[in-house]
């Protein structure tokens, strides 16, 4: 045998394994023949061994397999690594199902339509150019053809296949795998192939082995987005792992990978994936703040003495209305600034996008460069940025500060990345949205526009749904949501909520008087005096004043959320030092005047504002005693009434806090406190004491501004207080604006 190549029965005796019988259990047979590297050339003696039915003989010499037809029964044939020219060179069995004929001569493939059973072939290691004879293999599943000289894909049409491997092959481009609607496991490997196009339709493939081919661009993953039963991909020694970040971007792009290059994808990689190259918008809101707060830290510290109030318990006012594109509110906000011009003023916000037709820069928007804006961001400008349509908007701290500065709330309008990015300051708005409810009314504003295209219109359509879903994923996320499909009873909308902000009462129509608030007094002016309940006597004693609180409200009442409002915004104002030490000083010309050091302005200034002062408050008897005093006498008593008022009429009682449900008592000045001061000052004067020296009751007077415990809205939704003084540049007057028209939009 080893001289000629010959098997010989003996060996055959000697390989048989795995006895099996036949039906009848008379009779018994060997069913499985091994034969592995005896260096055969002639297996001739085969054709007496009708009942294999798997036979091996890999490793052998073997040229001429013809006596493979006289086994009927066969289901696997192993011939690898022999001489093998002929591709099956015999009678087809018809239960054949394995065949494997890697490492063979074989140059050109044959019909194996009469192979019905056939379900795995593996001819690896031969010299087929071309796929062919598989047509009417319909049980077809695992077919290998690695290291082949194939050079186009082509004949696998319709096959049932799910394994297909044409590693080491000639191939530069992935086709003729369109109709391969069952393929799970592709490997191309070790070819020419340069794009991922051609594997869009195979909805099944959980596993792609492009190792060592051409491919270079990221983008050519796109063909295969949307597999997503894919869940191992192998892309090792191509160009494009030579791209920056190319791990973080195969992630991004294909979320659903679990193996990339033959290494497990972590959960940390996906979500610095998706926080890389498509954040969510608080992600990209939390980044901006960062950036825009490590910047500012770096520029020279500026003191805002208007838009940032005296304590945290005193937010400065800002009115924010959001919405998708072309919602109308821009054109709301300027028509409500208009309106309320004593309240509100509008923040003009920097963009890089030109101007629009009817915008004006400075008042619509400032419309500056990309590069300028860049430097606005490195110059820590900015507390608030966004990216919108290809273009970067921000809100500058100096625009509120321009606002503030003429003591008004300042009003302004962004889109939702804008509202989840000012969220992250120390800034707290109120935020309103305006929604579109008719999409398809919404789109057709858009388009009468002219200034959009139809993918920009689709995108504004589609984040209508993008605002409505936060509003009803984030409870309180927004203050009031207005619908704003007709701009005329949205304003009208949006006119009432911002009066019921400010506390403000409306007119009776064709009645010019202001109606009274629930302390009987009008609330245009933004000021809150002193409660007192009906039946109080016009004059009481010291004592009396100082247990003096606020009659209960009745709930019902539907100004009861306006007297609150304005409430909360009077009783939570805290004292600066700034403003402590202007108290002082405005103290120190008190007692200038008494001692006749500068009676004049100042004893004019304070009458006046005594006389506006006694309206709202009842002095007590002890501050005129005589009322047929001299003139310095008057101007002493006049002098006590505007500090009690003006500078510490907001101080709450200490420990208490705004407990709507509790009905909490407000505690007014101890005005008696005040007036004994003066007394003492004067005694001072008499016994030739300076007006410089301590007072001993200065402690008791700084004692009724202890600050409240808690912050108004602190627990509930924060509250918009009203502007309490209103605009300091007086502007011209200017007509009412009418409710009727539509304004642009």
């Amino acid at each position: 045998m080893e001289k000629d190549g010959v098997l010989t029965a003996e060996v055959v005796t000697s390989c048989l394994s795995n006895l099996g019988s036949f039906g009848t259990g008379l009779q018994h047979y060997y069913q499985y023949l091994s034969v592995p590297g005896y260096n055969l050339s002639d297996v001739s003696i085969l054709c007496n061994y009708v009942h294999v039915q798997k036979l091996e003989l890999p490793h052998n010499k073997i040229k001429d397999l013809s006596c493979v037809s006289h086994m009927p029964y066969l289901i696997i044939l192993d011939a690898s690594h022999n001489e093998l020219s002929d591709f099956f060179g015999f009678q087809p069995p018809k239960n054949l199902k394995e065949v494997n004929f890697s490492h063979n001569h074989m140059t050109k493939m044959k019909d194996l339509s009469a192979f019905s059973s056939l379900c795995k072939l593996e001819l690896d290691y031969n010299s087929f150019s071309e796929i062919s004879g598989l047509e009417q293999c319909c049980s077809l599943t695992h077919l290998s053809l690695a290291y082949n000289k194939i050079s186009k894909i082509s004949g696998l049409d319709k096959l049932p296949l799910i394994d297909l491997c044409l590693r080491g092959n000639q191939l530069e481009r992935i086709e003729g795998l369109e109709n391969l609607r069952s393929l799970q496991v592709l490997d191309l490997s070790l070819n020419r192939i340069t794009s991922l196009s051609g594997l869009h339709n195979l909805h099944l493939l959980g596993s792609i082995n492009l190792e060592n081919n051409l491919i270079s661009e990221i983008k050519e993953c796109t063909h295969i987005h949307d597999l997503f039963l894919l869940r191992d991909l192998n892309l090792q020694g191509n160009p494009v792992q030579e791209q920056p970040d190319y791990r973080l971007s195969i992630i991004f792009l294909l979320q659903h990978l679990t193996r990339l290059d033959q290494e497990k994808v972590t959960a940390k990689e996906k979500v610095s994936s998706v926080n890389r190259y498509d954040p969510p918008l608080d992600v990209v809101a939390a980044t901006d703040h960062m950036t825009h707060l490590v910047y500012q830290l770096m520029q020279p510290q500026v003191l805002y003495d208007s838009s940032t109030l005296p304590s945290i318990d005193s937010p400065y006012p800002m009115l924010v209305l959001t919405g998708p594109q072309a919602c109308g509110k821009r054109e709301l906000a300027h028509k409500l600034c208009h309106e309320f011009s004593e309240y509100f003023a509008y923040g003009a916000c920097h963009t890089t996008r030109g101007p629009y037709f009817g915008e004006e820069g400075g008042s619509d928007y400032h419309f500056v460069s990309e590069e300028d804006f860049q430097n606005l961001i490195h110059m820590g400008k900015f507390i608030q940025t966004m990216q919108y349509g290809g273009h970067r908007y921000g809100l500058t701290r100096d625009a509120i500060e321009d606002v503030a500065s003429e003591g008004l709330a300042c009003c302004v309008h962004m889109e939702l990345e804008g509202v989840l990015s000012l969220k992250n300051s120390y800034f707290e708005p109120r935020y309103i949205l305006l929604i579109p409810t008719q999409a398809e009314q919404y789109s057709r504003h858009l388009r009468s526009r002219g200034l959009y295209t139809r993918t920009q219109i689709d995108t504004a359509v589609a984040r209508i749904e993008l605002y409505a879903n936060t509003n009803r994923q984030r409870p309180g996320f927004f203050d009031n949501v207005i619908p704003c499909d007709d701009q005329v009873e949205a304003y009208q909308t949006l006119r009432q909520v911002v009066k019921e902000y400010l506390g403000l009462e409306e007119q009776a129509e064709g009645d010019h008087n202001t109606r009274a608030s629930p302390d009987h007094t009008s609330t245009a002016s933004g000021h809150l005096p002193e409660e007192r309940p009906a039946s109080a006597p016009s004059s009481r004693s010291g004592s009396d004043s100082k247990s003096r609180s606020a009659p209960a409200l009745d709930p019902s009442d539907p100004s009861y959320r306006n007297y609150w409002t304005k409430l909360q915004a009077q009783l939570s104002r805290q004292k600066s030092p700034a403003e402590l030490a202007s108290i002082r000083r405005r103290e120190q010309l008190v007692r200038e005047a008494i001692v006749g050091k500068s009676p004049g302005a100042y004893s004019q200034l304070f009458k006046s504002s005594a006389q506006t002062a006694s309206q709202n408050q009842d002095p007590g008897p002890h501050l005129y005693e005589d009322s047929s005093s001299s003139d310095e006498s008057r101007t002493s008593s006049a002098l006590s009434v505007p500090s009690s008022a003006g500078a510490f009429s907001e101080a709450v009682a200490p420990g208490r806090g705004l407990d709507l449900g509790s009905g909490p008592a407000v505690e007014p000045l101890d005005i008696s406190a005040l007036g004994h001061t003066l007394e003492t000052l004067k005694e001072q004067v008499e016994s030739g004491q300076t007006p410089d020296a301590p007072r001993p009751d200065t402690d008791q007077l700084s004692a009724v501004m202890t600050p409240s415990s808690g912050r108004p809205g602190s627990n509930a939704k924060p509250i918009l207080p009203p502007i309490p003084f209103g605009r300091k540049t007086p502007v011209p007057p200017s007509p009412a604006p009418s409710a009727s028209p539509n304004p642009p939009v």
